[in-house]
């Protein structure tokens, strides 16, 4: 598409003059534009995760209304978005300088309204097979996907200075989707919302009635509102269009792949938990109403990760990193402590297992916004000295388009969390009875990100201090 010169710096929708890092430029224009953009991004972002992480809700609630499908058959339900969404971020992570950020925003929030409804109409039917409930499952991944594009898109609006506090704000509070779906769909799952429109209840075991429909269809009115606020409201970046090819030197980036070991241990285990969450405390606390306690876990997780980006920004990523892994390391153990040794047994402790997890989402949280806060400063040193030959302009553009292409792209490799985290309870509980097999390894890992976080960013002579 040709983009013709416009003396405002516009053409259409297109930016056709886009210089974040020039003071004047951010204070005169580019701060309310990035501001517009980064305010209809994060609803949708919201809806994104709402829709990706449904599942963890509603196979806690299939028993109840005569789906009759094993305990680890659900947890393949649970997990298999977090599989979909994250082989998805990859593809995603590269579109947004193929189509353009309001395009693609548009389109992929559209996409959703798919399973959003596809649940809303199969969960009607008793005779519905697990194979439709795993396709709609896998559906669900296109929530997932979206975050590459968007944290992308938003990167290539902010200047240096305060990009980790904007990324943080758009992933924090898109992160709050899953909070958000795990306290909105138990209240709506138990009202006929949409009246006749919505369908019948379904009859539970116990005699009570559930819309779980609603589930799927609550989505539906805001996900059209996202789709057209996108659409007439968000602008697309002309000096942020690259190919797929131009994009895939980040693969040759050594911290590229360094980074995506980090994020898989912050983001990787925010979504993972969130996703194995209810289901874990249900299998292990079975006496606990745990669908009144599933969303505070996501909603401390996303709070923490919108609300200290800056302390990053201040301290550096690095340094901040480090600190929550070794943090992280407690809390696991901590979990693991407070555990019934099975899930007869009495000898578990319920408020001091939620307690832990709550201080595991808090650290993912901060995690989540330290780690993509290292990453353009990481670029920044890297690009000139990889590429010292290229002119000032060339260097910044190409420091923020690899920037971005890393950030979606290390967002893409954690997000196979979401599959890994649950996967691993269940196979965990089917091989020895009880998560703690699983939850033993969640430690080990983090205890190599403290290796690598140390010897990579933050111990005297790093090769790339931040």
């Amino acid at each position: 598409m040709a983009i013709t010169d416009h003396p405002s710096g516009r053409s259409g929708h297109v930016l056709t003059d886009w210089r974040p890092e020039d003071p004047q430029f951010w204070a005169e224009k580019g701060k309310a534009i990035a501001t517009r953009n980064l305010w209809i991004s994060i609803p949708n972002l919201l809806m994104a995760f709402s829709v990706w992480m449904v599942w963890s809700v509603v196979v806690a609630k299939m028993p109840a209304i005569g789906f009759d499908f094993s305990v680890g058959e659900r947890f393949w339900l649970a997990a298999l978005p977090g599989l979909s969404g994250a082989t998805l971020r990859i593809v995603y992570s590269f579109v947004i300088p193929v189509f353009g950020g309001r395009r693609w925003t548009a389109i992929s929030t559209a996409s959703l309204l798919l399973p959003a409804l596809g649940i809303g109409f199969a969960i009607q039917n008793p005779e519905t097979s697990y194979f439709t409930f795993l396709i709609l499952a896998l559906m669900c991944g296109f929530g997932g996907g979206n975050f590459a594009s968007s944290m992308a898109n938003i990167s290539y609006f902010y200047p240096k200075r305060v990009k980790g506090q904007a990324l943080a704000m758009n992933a924090g509070l898109g992160n709050l989707g899953v909070s958000v779906m795990q306290f909105v769909v138990p209240l709506v799952i138990t009202m006929g919302v949409f009246g006749a429109l919505g369908g019948e209840p379904q009859q539970m075991t116990d005699g009570g009635q559930l819309w779980l429909q609603n589930a799927g269809f609550i989505w539906v009115p805001f996900l059209v509102v996202g789709t057209i606020a996108a659409w007439f409201g968000m602008n697309d970046i002309a000096d942020a269009q690259a190919s797929v090819g131009e994009q895939m030197s980040i693969l040759k980036r050594s911290h590229n792949w360094i980074m995506c070991v980090l994020y898989v241990g912050t983001f990787g285990s925010f979504i993972g938990y969130a996703a194995g969450f209810p289901l874990l405390m249900r299998t292990q606390f079975p006496e606990v109403d745990v669908l009144k306690y599933a969303f505070l876990g996501p909603l401390v997780g996303a709070l923490s990760r919108s609300a200290t980006g800056w302390v990053s920004d201040k301290f550096g990523g690095g340094r901040v990193t480090f600190w929550v892994f070794l943090g992280m390391i407690a809390a696991v153990y901590g979990v693991i402590a407070f555990l019934p040794s099975t899930p007869e047994a009495a000898d578990g402790n319920f408020w001091g297992f939620f307690a832990c997890f709550m201080a595991l989402f808090f650290l993912t949280g901060v995690g989540n916004a330290s780690t993509f806060q290292m990453i353009p400063s990481i670029m920044k040193q890297e690009i000139p000295r990889l590429m010292p030959k290229l002119e000032a302009a060339q260097m910044q553009r190409t420091i923020e388009r690899e920037s971005a292409a890393i950030i979606a792209f290390t967002s893409a490799i954690a997000a196979y969390g979401a599959f890994f985290i649950p996967k691993s309870y269940g196979t965990s509980i089917a091989m020895t009875g009880s998560p703690h097999a699983a939850l033993w390894a969640f430690l080990g890992f983090y205890a190599l990100c403290v290796v690598v976080t140390w010897f990579y960013y933050t111990r005297k002579g790093a090769p790339v201090p931040c």
